[in-house]
Order: C-alpha cells, then sequence, then structure tokens
C-alpha cells in the first residue's frame, strides 16, 4: 500500500498535470469505489463543471480541491492515477475517468478495485470518516515527542502496531515503520510502553527523517507503485532493513530478520534493534 512518500509524489505530480482542469464527463466502470456519496450516478452529477484548484495529502489520501467539493481518494494496494489524451486506449483495470475540457482525462487504474473514492461539502470533508479519526502529521508542528509518550504511554501494543495506527500519527505503513525503528534501534514487538523518553526522541526524529529522504527520492517502487507521471520511486535502493530478509545487515552484517507482528510482515535486524 502507498504511504505517505508515495503519495506525496502523486500530489506533487498530480498537481503539475491537473491543477485548473475542468471537469467535463466522468465514466464509472466499478460504482462500488465511490463511497460518498453512495448513489454513483449523483457522484458524477456533482462533480461535472467543477475545476481542480488544488491536490493535497492528509496522511495516505489524496485531496483533490474542487469548486465547490474536496475529492478524498484512497489508492489502498495498487490505485494510481494517469493523466491521457482522450483518444488514447483505455486500460482493462481503468475504474474511473474524469473527461477534462481540453480532451484529457485522468485515469484512475486499480487492478484489486479496492481504492475508495469520497465526495464532500468544501470544509466538511475533515468532520466525516474516512479523514475524522485521523492523527497529526509527521512534518507538522503538532508531531512532537510528548504526543508519542502520551499515546504510548499505556499501550499494551507492540511499537509497531501502534506506529500503523492512523489514529496518533498519519502516513506510516509497514516500510517506513520498519525503516524508522531500524535506525531507532528499537525492537519492533516491543511494548510501545516500554519506550524510554531517551528512545522516544531518537524515533521521533528517525520517523522525521525517513519519511523525508523517502519524499526527496519520490517513494519507494516496490511492487507497482509509479506516481502520477508513470515514473518509479528510488528510496527501495536505500531501505536498511525492509524486504532484506536473510541479507547483511549494512551496520553490523547480521541476517536480517523477517516476523510477524500484529498481523503484518516486519523486518529487523536482531543484533542493532534491542
Amino acid at each position: 500500500m502507498p504511504e505517505l512518500p508515495e503519495v506525496e509524489t502523486v500530489r506533487r505530480t498530480l498537481l503539475e498535470l491537473v491543477r485548473h482542469k475542468t471537469i467535463q464527463q466522468v465514466t464509472i466502470h466499478w460504482p462500488k469505489m465511490i463511497k460518498e456519496p453512495d448513489d454513483a450516478q449523483v457522484f458524477m452529477r456533482q462533480i461535472v463543471g467543477q475545476t481542480i484548484h488544488d491536490v493535497r495529502r492528509r496522511g495516505k489520501f489524496l485531496l483533490f480541491e474542487l469548486t465547490d467539493f474536496v475529492l478524498v481518494s484512497h489508492l489502498r494496494m495498487e490505485g494510481r492515477y494517469g493523466l491521457y489524451k482522450s483518444d488514447q486506449d483505455v486500460d482493462k483495470h481503468t475504474h474511473v475517468i474524469f473527461h477534462f475540457d481540453d480532451y484529457t482525462e485522468l485515469r484512475y487504474a486499480d487492478v484489486r478495485k479496492f481504492g475508495t473514492m469520497h465526495l464532500f461539502q468544501n470544509g466538511t470533508e475533515e468532520t466525516m470518516l474516512p479523514l475524522l479519526q485521523l492523527g497529526v502529521e509527521p512534518f507538522s508542528e503538532q508531531f512532537t515527542v510528548e504526543l508519542l509518550q502520551t499515546a504510548y504511554e499505556q499501550s499494551k501494543r507492540t511499537i509497531k502496531t501502534a506506529l500503523l495506527d492512523q489514529k496518533t500519527v498519519v502516513g506510516l505503513g509497514n516500510i517506513y515503520v520498519d525503516e524508522a525503528l531500524f535506525r531507532a534501534a528499537i525492537q519492533p514487538e516491543r511494548l510501545a510502553s516500554s519506550i524510554t523518553a531517551e528512545e522516544m526522541t531518537v524515533l521521533h526524529r528517525a520517523i522525521i527523517d525517513t519519511l523525508q529522504e523517502a519524499v526527496d527520492a519520490g517513494g519507494s517502487s516496490i511492487k507497482s507503485y509509479v506516481n502520477g507521471q508513470g515514473e518509479m520511486g528510488m528510496f527501495q535502493q536505500s531501505l536498511h532493513v525492509y524486504g532484506r530478509k536473510d541479507q547483511p545487515c549494512h551496520h553490523c552484517g547480521t541476517p536480517i530478520v523477517k516476523t510477524v507482528v500484529g498481523g503484518r510482515g516486519t523486518h529487523f535486524c536482531p543484533l542493532c534493534q534491542h
């Protein structure tokens, strides 16, 4: 699933491609992707004639700011957007097409059909699900060491599971939790409540640095991820533990271990992390 760096990269590339374009028509091949309103026909009627003024990100969600509405889109596992000319062939996995008045089309393709779209009146998107319960952004001033300490001081969950919970801090998924915990030298199966104040300070910085470096590299192309212009990310070349089972740790040479924590595949160095 695309995490914050991948979604941020998609946001930036899409902004260049679709800003100021006006939606003339919408084609929906898989109505189940439209979650709000619950009638795809209403969705189409509401969005026709709307101009895209901005593309924002909230956690792992893309927010298309339209004239009167905000389109909240989640890519899930393998969703992707691309801008095409209207006469180009349409891929069989394309499920939603936004036709613009300049004979281009923003197409949403999703092999697994897990992606979702919600359409809200401007200013109401944060008051309802799926954005309502999201935590703080890791690049914001609200993301502090104290926030993590307060959230986790009585937690009975592992630190890996706690960091994946989007209600505390958003944007972190399997890749970047594993990488941040490695940088902080913290074993992912430790209880979140066992993390000391000193360790939490290091972890806080590791989260920010890991995500920023990944954004700078355009994200990680582990499976099918590409940005809005069809380009791969490059951060996978800098991964220390994720996807490196049995390979030597870059720091100590010990083979990287893969286990399961909270139902998620988890990578760590048994010597460097404790």
